[in-house]
């Protein structure tokens, strides 16, 4: 039986080809979370997943998924961040947090549930754009306000990935 850990190693890098079949583009860039809010404003409407979205089967797993790439990106974005996780814990998909250099602790997973059910508020952007901006010289993306209006609908099969 795999850790945790490798879990997350695991399905963060299942996501990048699965959003590659809808022209997702992630490449673990903090600017590739807007790639995450996309999928949310497509994949969920009101706090639920579409007819026919990417949510609709295998919910928890996706968005375990996306939790790891979040959580992945942070950690490759910020040197000395790393994940905290416990196997032993029943709900260790959902309280896994990564731990920054200056000891605050952060839950991309519980972040990613959060933006499926709440919406834009929430977004995985500006929430990473926000605890790694000192670690890197990537300007925040503008362009992000005006995603609603960007968001095309793709029809790819995912089933090739499962």
């Amino acid at each position: 039986m795999a850790t945790l850990l490798e879990d997350i190693d695991k399905q963060s890098e299942w996501l990048i080809t699965a959003f590659a079949s809808d022209g997702l583009k992630l490449d673990y860039t903090i600017r590739s979370f807007i790639e995450i809010d996309k999928f949310f404003n497509i994949n969920t409407k009101d706090g639920r997943p579409v007819a026919n979205g990417r949510l609709v089967n295998n919910f928890g797993n996706v968005i375990f998924s996306i939790g790891s790439y979040v959580g992945q990106t942070i950690i490759k974005t910020v040197p000395g961040a790393y994940w905290v996780t416990d196997d032993r814990d029943e709900q260790g998909e959902i309280t896994a947090s990564v731990v920054l250099p200056d000891g605050s602790a952060i839950w991309p997973i519980e972040r990613v549930i959060n933006r499926s059910q709440d919406g834009p508020k929430e977004s995985v952007y500006v929430y990473g754009y926000h605890f790694t901006k000192e670690y890197h010289s990537e300007p925040f993306d503008k362009d992000y306000w005006e995603l609603d209006g960007k968001i095309q609908k793709s029809r790819s099969p995912w089933w090739k990935f499962w």
